[in-house]
Protein backbone atom coordinates (compact mmCIF):
# COMPACT_ATOMS: atom_id res chain seq x y z
CA UNK A 1 0.00 0.00 0.00
CA UNK A 2 0.99 3.29 -0.87
CA UNK A 3 -1.54 5.80 0.64
CA UNK A 4 -1.46 5.24 4.39
CA UNK A 5 -1.54 7.84 6.68
CA UNK A 6 0.76 8.01 10.04
CA UNK A 7 1.06 5.18 12.77
CA UNK A 8 -1.04 6.15 15.66
CA UNK A 9 -1.51 4.39 19.41
CA UNK A 10 -4.86 3.73 20.33
CA UNK A 11 -6.48 5.96 23.29
CA UNK A 12 -7.96 3.26 24.41
CA UNK A 13 -8.13 -0.51 24.81
CA UNK A 14 -9.70 -3.08 26.97
CA UNK A 15 -10.71 -7.01 27.21
CA UNK A 16 -14.07 -7.25 26.86
CA UNK A 17 -16.22 -10.20 28.80
CA UNK A 18 -18.84 -11.56 25.82
CA UNK A 19 -19.78 -15.05 27.47
CA UNK A 20 -18.66 -18.67 26.83
CA UNK A 21 -15.55 -17.79 28.90
CA UNK A 22 -14.07 -15.55 25.94
CA UNK A 23 -12.44 -12.09 26.32
CA UNK A 24 -12.59 -10.07 23.16
CA UNK A 25 -9.25 -7.84 23.08
CA UNK A 26 -10.42 -4.37 21.50
CA UNK A 27 -8.83 -1.07 20.81
CA UNK A 28 -9.98 2.70 19.70
CA UNK A 29 -7.61 4.88 17.58
CA UNK A 30 -7.74 8.53 16.12
CA UNK A 31 -10.00 11.63 17.33
CA UNK A 32 -12.40 9.76 20.26
CA UNK A 33 -14.73 12.82 19.19
CA UNK A 34 -14.72 11.08 15.28
CA UNK A 35 -16.96 9.30 13.04
CA UNK A 36 -17.30 5.73 14.37
CA UNK A 37 -15.77 3.30 12.56
CA UNK A 38 -15.17 -0.67 12.94
CA UNK A 39 -12.64 -2.81 11.36
CA UNK A 40 -13.12 -6.44 11.00
CA UNK A 41 -10.05 -8.43 10.41
CA UNK A 42 -9.81 -11.26 7.77
CA UNK A 43 -9.13 -14.96 8.34
CA UNK A 44 -10.68 -15.91 10.78
CA UNK A 45 -7.95 -15.86 12.93
CA UNK A 46 -6.11 -13.26 11.22
CA UNK A 47 -6.34 -10.78 14.55
CA UNK A 48 -6.63 -7.26 13.74
CA UNK A 49 -2.82 -5.82 12.97
CA UNK A 50 -1.67 -1.83 13.86
CA UNK A 51 -1.46 -1.93 9.67
CA UNK A 52 -5.58 -1.27 9.40
CA UNK A 53 -5.24 1.63 11.88
CA UNK A 54 -3.36 3.66 8.77
CA UNK A 55 -6.32 2.98 6.50
CA UNK A 56 -8.39 6.04 8.30
CA UNK A 57 -7.59 9.74 8.88
CA UNK A 58 -7.25 10.29 12.04
CA UNK A 59 -8.39 13.75 12.69
CA UNK A 60 -11.60 12.34 11.17
CA UNK A 61 -12.42 8.88 12.49
CA UNK A 62 -12.73 7.11 16.11
CA UNK A 63 -11.63 3.88 14.91
CA UNK A 64 -12.83 0.80 16.57
CA UNK A 65 -10.50 -2.73 16.29
CA UNK A 66 -11.08 -6.16 17.90
CA UNK A 67 -9.21 -9.24 17.73
CA UNK A 68 -12.42 -12.00 17.19
CA UNK A 69 -12.89 -14.57 19.49
CA UNK A 70 -9.59 -16.97 20.23
CA UNK A 71 -7.25 -15.05 18.05
CA UNK A 72 -4.78 -11.90 18.35
CA UNK A 73 -4.96 -11.13 22.20
CA UNK A 74 -8.38 -12.11 22.93
CA UNK A 75 -8.73 -15.29 25.31
CA UNK A 76 -8.93 -17.98 25.11
CA UNK A 77 -6.46 -18.67 22.12
CA UNK A 78 -7.36 -21.03 19.66
CA UNK A 79 -3.81 -22.20 18.97
CA UNK A 80 -4.09 -23.92 22.66
CA UNK A 81 -5.18 -27.65 21.48
CA UNK A 82 -7.57 -27.52 24.97
CA UNK A 83 -9.44 -24.47 23.50
CA UNK A 84 -12.88 -25.43 22.37
CA UNK A 85 -14.41 -23.69 19.59
CA UNK A 86 -18.02 -25.07 19.71
CA UNK A 87 -18.75 -21.40 20.90
CA UNK A 88 -16.40 -19.83 18.01
CA UNK A 89 -18.91 -19.17 15.41
CA UNK A 90 -20.45 -16.79 12.93
CA UNK A 91 -23.87 -15.76 15.38
CA UNK A 92 -21.28 -15.55 18.38
CA UNK A 93 -18.99 -13.21 16.55
CA UNK A 94 -21.93 -11.29 15.38
CA UNK A 95 -22.69 -10.90 18.88
CA UNK A 96 -19.84 -9.32 20.29
CA UNK A 97 -20.04 -6.80 17.88
CA UNK A 98 -23.11 -5.80 19.24
CA UNK A 99 -21.76 -6.20 22.27
CA UNK A 100 -18.75 -3.77 21.83
CA UNK A 101 -20.80 -1.76 20.10
CA UNK A 102 -23.25 -1.01 23.22
CA UNK A 103 -20.09 -1.26 25.39
CA UNK A 104 -18.66 1.62 23.45
CA UNK A 105 -22.02 3.55 23.55
CA UNK A 106 -21.82 4.22 19.64
CA UNK A 107 -24.95 4.06 17.81
CA UNK A 108 -24.02 3.77 14.32
CA UNK A 109 -20.34 2.83 13.24
CA UNK A 110 -18.95 2.78 9.04
CA UNK A 111 -18.09 -1.00 8.81
CA UNK A 112 -14.58 -1.90 7.18
CA UNK A 113 -13.93 -5.35 6.46
CA UNK A 114 -11.80 -7.27 4.38
CA UNK A 115 -11.89 -11.15 3.16
CA UNK A 116 -13.62 -13.15 5.68
CA UNK A 117 -14.26 -9.77 7.28
CA UNK A 118 -15.98 -8.84 4.21
CA UNK A 119 -18.37 -11.83 4.98
CA UNK A 120 -18.91 -10.86 8.39
CA UNK A 121 -19.31 -7.33 7.56
CA UNK A 122 -21.97 -8.48 5.22
CA UNK A 123 -23.65 -9.99 7.38
CA UNK A 124 -23.42 -8.17 10.46
CA UNK A 125 -25.00 -4.96 8.04
CA UNK A 126 -28.30 -7.51 7.01
CA UNK A 127 -28.89 -8.04 10.85
CA UNK A 128 -28.64 -4.60 12.09
CA UNK A 129 -28.72 -2.27 8.86
CA UNK A 130 -30.02 0.57 11.55
CA UNK A 131 -26.23 0.55 12.96
CA UNK A 132 -24.08 0.87 10.23
CA UNK A 133 -23.63 3.97 8.01
CA UNK A 134 -21.43 2.85 5.72
CA UNK A 135 -19.74 -0.55 4.50
CA UNK A 136 -16.37 -0.65 2.57
CA UNK A 137 -15.55 -3.79 2.08
CA UNK A 138 -11.92 -5.50 0.09
CA UNK A 139 -11.17 -9.04 -1.44
CA UNK A 140 -14.96 -9.62 -0.86
CA UNK A 141 -16.14 -13.00 -0.01
CA UNK A 142 -19.76 -14.93 0.71
CA UNK A 143 -18.55 -17.94 2.33
CA UNK A 144 -20.57 -20.42 0.50
CA UNK A 145 -19.84 -24.22 -0.14
CA UNK A 146 -19.04 -23.70 -3.23
CA UNK A 147 -16.50 -20.84 -2.85
CA UNK A 148 -15.16 -23.46 -0.08
CA UNK A 149 -14.56 -25.91 -2.80
CA UNK A 150 -13.27 -23.45 -5.50
CA UNK A 151 -10.33 -22.96 -2.56
CA UNK A 152 -9.72 -26.36 -1.35
CA UNK A 153 -9.90 -28.02 -4.39
CA UNK A 154 -10.99 -25.86 -7.54
CA UNK A 155 -7.60 -23.84 -7.65
CA UNK A 156 -5.61 -27.63 -7.49
CA UNK A 157 -5.77 -27.20 -11.44
CA UNK A 158 -4.17 -23.75 -11.00
CA UNK A 159 -1.23 -24.85 -8.57
CA UNK A 160 -1.09 -29.08 -9.29
CA UNK A 161 1.97 -29.64 -7.31
CA UNK A 162 1.17 -27.61 -4.28
CA UNK A 163 -2.32 -28.98 -4.48
CA UNK A 164 -1.20 -32.54 -4.50
CA UNK A 165 1.31 -31.42 -0.95
CA UNK A 166 -1.83 -29.79 0.63
CA UNK A 167 -4.09 -32.31 -0.13
CA UNK A 168 -1.85 -35.33 1.03
CA UNK A 169 -0.77 -33.83 4.17
CA UNK A 170 -4.17 -35.25 5.05
CA UNK A 171 -4.89 -38.99 5.50
CA UNK A 172 -5.24 -40.98 2.31
CA UNK A 173 -9.33 -41.93 3.66
CA UNK A 174 -9.85 -38.54 4.05
CA UNK A 175 -8.41 -36.67 0.86
CA UNK A 176 -11.82 -37.10 -1.15
CA UNK A 177 -14.08 -35.48 1.69
CA UNK A 178 -13.96 -31.82 3.40
CA UNK A 179 -10.29 -30.91 3.15
CA UNK A 180 -10.93 -28.37 5.57
CA UNK A 181 -12.60 -30.66 7.94
CA UNK A 182 -10.02 -33.04 7.84
CA UNK A 183 -7.31 -30.69 8.50
CA UNK A 184 -9.67 -29.35 11.61
CA UNK A 185 -9.19 -32.50 12.71
CA UNK A 186 -5.66 -32.98 12.96
CA UNK A 187 -5.12 -29.54 14.05
CA UNK A 188 -6.50 -30.71 17.44
CA UNK A 189 -4.73 -34.22 17.69
CA UNK A 190 -3.05 -34.13 21.20
CA UNK A 191 0.19 -34.94 19.09
CA UNK A 192 2.11 -31.60 18.84
CA UNK A 193 3.92 -32.92 15.75
CA UNK A 194 0.90 -33.37 13.94
CA UNK A 195 -0.49 -30.23 14.87
CA UNK A 196 1.97 -28.50 13.56
CA UNK A 197 2.70 -30.77 10.46
CA UNK A 198 -1.19 -29.63 9.27
CA UNK A 199 -0.70 -26.10 10.51
CA UNK A 200 2.19 -25.73 8.01
CA UNK A 201 0.75 -27.58 5.21
CA UNK A 202 -2.14 -25.34 5.72
CA UNK A 203 -0.44 -22.05 5.71
CA UNK A 204 1.94 -23.08 2.72
CA UNK A 205 -1.59 -23.58 0.81
CA UNK A 206 -2.61 -19.83 1.78
CA UNK A 207 0.31 -18.83 0.44
CA UNK A 208 -0.15 -20.47 -2.75
CA UNK A 209 -3.62 -18.98 -3.32
CA UNK A 210 -2.02 -15.32 -3.72
CA UNK A 211 1.30 -15.96 -5.54
CA UNK A 212 -0.08 -15.82 -8.59
CA UNK A 213 0.45 -11.85 -8.43
CA UNK A 214 3.71 -10.25 -9.43
CA UNK A 215 6.21 -9.91 -6.05
CA UNK A 216 4.04 -11.47 -3.97
CA UNK A 217 6.23 -13.40 -1.39
CA UNK A 218 5.25 -15.69 1.46
CA UNK A 219 3.32 -14.57 4.42
CA UNK A 220 5.63 -13.48 6.95
CA UNK A 221 3.14 -13.94 9.98
CA UNK A 222 3.35 -17.92 9.06
CA UNK A 223 6.90 -18.34 10.09
CA UNK A 224 5.13 -17.93 13.84
CA UNK A 225 4.17 -21.40 14.90
CA UNK A 226 1.83 -19.48 17.60
CA UNK A 227 0.12 -17.97 14.82
CA UNK A 228 -0.22 -20.37 12.26
CA UNK A 229 -1.81 -22.93 14.35
CA UNK A 230 -4.05 -20.05 16.09
CA UNK A 231 -4.87 -19.44 12.10
CA UNK A 232 -5.16 -22.06 11.03
CA UNK A 233 -7.17 -23.84 13.85
CA UNK A 234 -9.85 -21.41 13.37
CA UNK A 235 -10.26 -20.75 9.49
CA UNK A 236 -10.16 -24.70 8.75
CA UNK A 237 -12.91 -24.77 11.85
CA UNK A 238 -14.63 -21.91 10.02
CA UNK A 239 -14.58 -23.06 6.33
CA UNK A 240 -15.92 -26.65 7.64
CA UNK A 241 -18.77 -25.39 8.24
CA UNK A 242 -18.67 -22.81 5.56
CA UNK A 243 -19.31 -19.67 8.13
CA UNK A 244 -22.01 -21.11 9.40
CA UNK A 245 -24.27 -19.36 6.53
CA UNK A 246 -26.87 -20.81 4.35
CA UNK A 247 -25.44 -21.43 1.01
CA UNK A 248 -26.01 -17.87 -1.02
CA UNK A 249 -27.45 -16.86 2.09
CA UNK A 250 -25.29 -13.63 1.81
CA UNK A 251 -25.78 -12.98 -1.61
CA UNK A 252 -29.77 -13.16 -0.88
CA UNK A 253 -30.08 -10.80 1.96
CA UNK A 254 -27.90 -8.27 -0.01
CA UNK A 255 -31.63 -6.72 -0.55
CA UNK A 256 -31.21 -5.55 3.58
CA UNK A 257 -28.29 -3.32 2.67
CA UNK A 258 -30.78 -1.07 0.70
CA UNK A 259 -30.19 2.73 1.93
CA UNK A 260 -26.33 1.76 3.47
CA UNK A 261 -23.97 3.26 1.03
CA UNK A 262 -21.40 1.07 0.06
CA UNK A 263 -17.73 0.71 -2.01
CA UNK A 264 -16.28 -2.71 -3.35
CA UNK A 265 -13.09 -2.67 -3.69
CA UNK A 266 -11.53 -5.98 -5.46
CA UNK A 267 -8.63 -7.37 -7.55
CA UNK A 268 -9.46 -8.93 -10.83
CA UNK A 269 -6.61 -11.31 -10.13
CA UNK A 270 -7.59 -12.32 -6.43
CA UNK A 271 -8.03 -16.33 -7.41
CA UNK A 272 -8.86 -16.78 -4.07
CA UNK A 273 -12.14 -14.80 -4.73
CA UNK A 274 -12.62 -14.50 -8.18
CA UNK A 275 -14.47 -11.02 -9.25
CA UNK A 276 -17.83 -12.35 -10.11
CA UNK A 277 -18.05 -12.70 -6.13
CA UNK A 278 -18.43 -8.69 -5.83
CA UNK A 279 -19.60 -8.31 -9.42
CA UNK A 280 -22.89 -10.44 -8.37
CA UNK A 281 -23.08 -9.09 -4.97
CA UNK A 282 -23.08 -5.16 -6.25
CA UNK A 283 -25.46 -6.32 -8.56
CA UNK A 284 -27.86 -7.44 -6.02
CA UNK A 285 -27.20 -4.70 -3.34
CA UNK A 286 -28.46 -1.00 -3.78
CA UNK A 287 -25.92 1.28 -3.26
CA UNK A 288 -23.07 -0.31 -3.89
CA UNK A 289 -20.24 0.48 -6.00
CA UNK A 290 -17.52 -1.91 -7.26
CA UNK A 291 -14.28 -1.15 -7.83
CA UNK A 292 -11.72 -4.09 -9.67
CA UNK A 293 -8.31 -3.11 -9.21
CA UNK A 294 -6.64 -4.63 -12.91
CA UNK A 295 -3.33 -5.91 -11.63
CA UNK A 296 -4.34 -6.51 -8.00
CA UNK A 297 -4.81 -9.91 -6.02
CA UNK A 298 -6.19 -10.96 -2.61
CA UNK A 299 -5.50 -8.34 -0.10
CA UNK A 300 -4.90 -4.50 0.03
CA UNK A 301 -1.30 -3.92 -2.42
CA UNK A 302 -1.35 -3.30 -6.14
CA UNK A 303 -3.42 -0.10 -5.50
CA UNK A 304 -6.53 -1.58 -3.32
CA UNK A 305 -5.09 -0.02 -0.12
CA UNK A 306 -5.51 3.50 -2.32
CA UNK A 307 -8.66 3.04 -3.26
CA UNK A 308 -10.00 1.74 0.08
CA UNK A 309 -8.51 5.02 1.27
CA UNK A 310 -10.30 7.49 -0.88
CA UNK A 311 -13.41 5.75 0.12
CA UNK A 312 -12.97 5.99 3.94
CA UNK A 313 -11.41 9.92 2.95
CA UNK A 314 -14.98 10.10 0.63
CA UNK A 315 -17.43 8.77 3.88
CA UNK A 316 -15.24 10.48 6.43
CA UNK A 317 -16.27 14.26 5.00
CA UNK A 318 -19.34 16.00 6.61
Amino acid sequence: MSRLYPEIEPFAYGLLDVGDGHRVHWESCGNPRGKPALVLHGGPGSGAGASWRRLFDPAVYRVVLFDQRGCGRSTPDAGDVRTDLSTNTTPHLLADIERLRAHLGIERWLVLGGSWGSALGLAYAQLHPGRVSELVLFSVVTSTPAEHRWLTRDLGRVFPQQWERFRDAVPAAERDGNLPAAYARLLADPDEAVRDRAARAWCDWEDALVSNVPGAGPDPRYDDPAFRLTFARLVTHYWAHDGWFGDGELMAGAHRLAGIPGVLVHGRLDLGSPADIPWRLSRAWPGARLELIDEAGHGTGRGVGDVVVDALDRFGRP
